[in-house]
């Protein structure tokens, strides 16, 4: 289908220009919620009837995107999920996900305004650019952990993906100092011996 923008869209064009998209993106996306209208001469007039108009709207809206990634841009968001001892996640933090994160900390954000490629299934910190307007993007990290207290670990650098990182890979080697101590109390033994020798000599 071939549509005019209303407005620039990322990887589709400027605003005013006319492009080809599927025909399910412009039904479902596009058309709906006002970025395009159906090309045709009779929407090419109105387009340029408005155009004044939604230059104004765009500033206005780029605007308040700007004032909103000054507060929201590096920030750092906690999100805890139950996990195996890999930090694989059972399930997934999805774009739905992220922006009831990001709308409960006071952020308007939309689903589709969040650029993920593919759910985040392990846990770890994870970068996500969250496109605010089409020309204003912020970069927002996601400290995916199993509690707020693993969460505070990655936060300071640790790996959290090991069973070893779970339960302390620094555990005393109990065999270990049972051997040492059968070595010393040995060694203890041999020098009794070596002594009693000496006083019979």
């Amino acid at each position: 289908m071939q549509v005019i923008l209303l407005e620039r869209i990322a990887r589709l064009g400027q605003m005013g220009e006319t492009v080809k998209v599927r025909d399910g993106y412009a039904r479902n996306y596009l058309l709906p919620t006002g970025r395009a209208l159906r090309a045709n001469e009779a929407n090419r007039a109105r387009f340029e009837a408005q155009k004044a108009q939604l230059i104004q709207r765009n500033e206005e809206r780029k605007a308040e995107a700007k004032g909103v990634a000054d507060t929201l841009d590096g920030r750092s968001f906690i999100v805890v999920r139950t996990a195996g001892e890999t930090g694989q996640l059972y399930g997934s933090v999805s774009t739905r996900d992220i922006s009831e994160i990001l709308v409960a900390e006071g952020f308007k954000v939309g689903r589709n305004q969040v650029e993920l490629n593919q759910p985040i299934k392990s846990i770890g910190l994870h970068k996500v650019e969250v496109s605010l307007h089409p020309e204003v993007a912020v970069m927002v990290q996601l400290n995916v952990a199993r509690s707020p207290d693993e969460a505070e670990r990655q936060a300071r650098g640790e790996d959290l993906t090991s069973a070893d990182a779970i339960y302390g890979a620094d555990e005393p080697d109990y065999a270990q100092e049972d051997e040492e101590d059968l070595d010393g109390e040995e060694a203890g033994e041999e020098a009794a011996e070596l002594e009693a020798d000496d006083t019979t000599a």
